[in-house]
């Protein structure tokens, strides 16, 4: 007896996931140019050099990530790029869900995280705020 198999669907997306997708519909459909996963920041990791590619780019310089999951690599790697380069990089969360607790175990949201740590963080969608923010320059 044969046995069928089933073809996978190619990703039609150049998206990593639906939430990205949706960020990017989002500044399209407001008429603000954004780049996608152009930006590759070096950063260290004890003794490891590592990259970091993130999803969104702004006209403005904001750098915008977008989360469905917010794992510990994931934290840990953006704690590390705020010890090494401070404010150079202003980099900003959208979560499906800020209210999502980091561990089973854990009373700290996604949100409560970004606060302890520095960083703004929006649900769903970008601010207009945060799209309209004027460029920070170096002095």
């Amino acid at each position: 007896m044969k046995l069928k198999r089933k073809r996978l669907k190619k990703a039609t997306s150049k998206f990593r996931s639906g939430l990205e997708e949706e960020i990017a519909k989002q500044l399209t459909d407001l008429g603000v140019s954004y780049d996608y996963e152009t930006l590759t920041i070096l950063y260290k990791k004890p003794e490891q050099q590592s990259r970091y590619t993130p999803d969104f780019t702004l006209p403005n310089g904001i750098i915008i990530e977008g989360k469905g999951q917010f794992v510990t690599s994931d934290r840990k790697k953006h704690r590390l790029i705020r010890e090494q380069f401070g404010s150079q990089y202003d980099i900003r969360f959208v979560f499906s869900n800020p209210n999502q607790k980091i561990g089973k175990k854990s009373k700290t949201t996604y949100g409560d995280w970004c606060k302890r740590y520095g960083f703004k963080y929006a649900t769903k969608h970008i601010p207009i705020e945060w799209i309209k923010e004027n460029a920070k320059t170096n002095n």
